[in-house]
């Protein structure tokens, strides 16, 4: 199982607008999250890394594994948290976690959440009502809430399952199992 969460960094220019001559990609830019100011965190200096967001994830219980990843910036910690909630707390299976409602918190200061519309009127009347600001989003938003797959796998029994979210173009499509060859017998 692996986990991948494929990303150029910046829409813009594609990544870095750089391809690797005759190898079919283009180089990420995720260096544009780097700061030339001393003081940050982020400052530009040896065997640092800049901030990112790209978090592909694990998570597993007794001979049951899954690989998840939710891409969509800073949204992606979020998403990943609902989705192993959902699964954990909820009892969903992979594809229902990934399909239900999520919000998300684009900015550190502010009380703004965006919520997709699906999201019952009557929890966006409590949360209004404790003081935080609803900026509406559409029934399936992939651009704020992220988009994901995932897969897992019961060691126990062998059985492999996947899930696709519905915010983006994919898919989970199964593997059929070999059928064992039948020799014929000689017999009529």
């Amino acid at each position: 199982m692996i986990s991948l969460i494929q990303s150029n960094y910046s829409s813009v220019g594609f990544g870095s607008g750089l391809a690797v001559g005759g190898a079919g990609f283009v180089l990420q830019n995720r260096g544009g999250g780097f700061s030339f100011e001393a003081n940050s965190p982020n400052a530009l200096a040896g065997r640092k890394r800049p901030l990112h967001t790209i978090i592909p994830a694990f998570m597993e219980k007794g001979d049951t594994r899954i690989a998840f990843g939710i891409m969509g910036g800073w949204n992606q910690a979020q998403a990943h948290a609902q989705f192993v909630s959902n699964i954990v707390d909820f009892g969903m299976n992979m594809q229902a976690a990934l399909d239900v409602p999520r919000f998300s918190k684009e900015t550190f200061a502010g009380c703004d959440v965006n919520i997709e519309s699906r999201i019952p009127e009557g929890t966006r009347k409590e949360l209004a009502a404790m003081g935080h600001q609803i900026v509406m989003r559409g029934d399936f938003s992939s651009t704020r809430m992220g988009a994901g797959q995932a897969v897992q796998r019961d060691f126990k029994t062998g059985v492999n399952s996947g899930a696709s979210d519905p915010r983006k173009d994919g898919a989970a499509v199964s593997e059929l199992r070999p059928v064992p060859a039948v020799r014929p017998t000689g017999k009529k």
